[in-house]
């Protein structure tokens, strides 16, 4: 294995051309006040296996592709199921 980052989050848009854009959450808790933090942060990422919104990836750190985009989808984790009704409001 290599030396690589790999951060597991969950693809928010598909709009692009082989690019997607992920959204990494991470918690912890603060070191001197004790509250939990929430952050989160979008990262865009290459896509060659053709990801999904919803669909939680794992991405991998690579070489600069382009100006804002240095990370790989490496494997999807876990693919979102849609259903019948989920896009239907009442």
């Amino acid at each position: 294995m290599n030396e690589r980052r790999r951060i597991t989050g969950v693809v928010t848009s598909n709009k692009m051309q082989k690019t997607v854009v992920v959204e990494i959450k991470r918690t912890f808790r603060h070191p001197l006040y004790r509250k939990v933090v929430h952050l989160s942060k979008r990262v865009k990422a290459h896509d060659e296996i053709g990801c999904q919104v919803g669909d939680q990836v794992q991405i991998v750190e690579s070489r600069p592709i382009s100006r804002e985009k240095h990370w790989v989808v490496e494997a999807i984790v876990k693919r979102e199921t849609k259903t019948a009704d989920s896009g239907v409001e009442v």
